[in-house]
């Protein structure tokens, strides 16, 4: 982990990864993109980390890729094409593997966005399981306002949630989303007045979730993440699956004995996620 790039704190169940380069937009070094996958399959293989929140510092969330990501690639101008066409095509999949991690993760990510998202922080939320945004916040595809096309992964997540012709306009014009309408076209949950406001309520909302069977939540994420690509007949035989795989009597045994009693269950964490030799 990059400590310039972002930091990380874990209370109790619910880790934050916080970016941390306000002064320079919280936009996505070198290091970041490799650092960010490692820490977050660190924090799924630990067990013990039921919902992860993802925030920011300054004024705004982040201004994306960062210019010397660009520099740092390497020139294959001199190569034999097809080579060299091959091996971009394993960079372009190395930084879509970076937010890949987020849905793969066994807990939902929760992503608190201030003032500006652009470019990459897009592809960066669009992969979260859920978005809150201050009042004053706002998106931009901002890959076509620099000759590119978006390529990380707003496209098919963003069009799963938002109507088509409406991310089909910001990805062709690079035009501003504004909260308002990010939360009317279903891209956010809800809008705070203030960052202190909104991180208050997402990390409760953290706190709520791991309050629940961590198994249950990871099947949930599973199904909704399934049933996302594929037919309604299709996800309830993956849910059957799962169920039949998973279903786990004690936790049910805990939340019942929970309810009776007027207390909080306490469940078992998930299993660390460790090589079998």
């Amino acid at each position: 982990m990059s400590e310039s790039t972002f930091d990380l704190t874990i209370n109790g169940k619910v880790a934050e990864i916080t970016l941390s380069r306000p002064d320079a937009l919280n936009s996505f070094t070198p290091s970041f993109w490799s650092g960010f996958r490692e820490q977050v399959e660190a924090l799924d293989d630990r067990g013990d980390v039921r919902a992860l929140v993802i925030s920011s510092t300054g004024k705004h969330f982040s201004a994306g890729m960062d210019l010397a990501v660009f520099h740092a690639m390497p020139d294959l101008s001199a190569q034999e094409p097809g080579r060299a066409r091959a091996a971009m095509m394993k960079t372009i999949a190395a930084f879509q593997e970076t937010f890949n991690c987020l849905e793969r993760a066994r807990f939902p990510v929760l992503a608190a966005i201030q003032g500006g998202c652009i470019g990459g922080a897009v592809d960066l939320v669009a992969a979260c399981d859920v978005r809150y945004c201050t009042a004053e916040a706002f998106f931009v595809i901002q890959e076509i306002n620099i000759g590119m096309m978006a390529d990380v992964g707003t496209f098919p997540r963003l069009q799963k949630v938002m109507h088509e012709g409406l991310v089909r306009e910001l990805a062709f014009t690079g035009r501003r989303l504004s909260a308002e309408r990010a939360l009317s076209s279903g891209l956010v949950n809800e809008t705070y007045q203030s960052q202190d406001e909104m991180l208050q309520a997402v990390r409760a909302t953290a706190q709520e979730i791991a309050e629940k069977s961590p198994l249950a939540v990871w099947g949930s994420k599973e199904a909704l993440n399934y049933g996302r690509d594929h037919s309604t007949m299709d996800t309830l035989k993956h849910i059957v699956t799962w169920q039949a795989g998973m279903w786990h009597m004690p936790d049910m045994q805990t939340a019942f004995k929970a309810q009776k009693a007027g207390e909080k269950p306490d469940f078992d964490d998930l299993l660390p996620n460790k090589p079998v030799i």
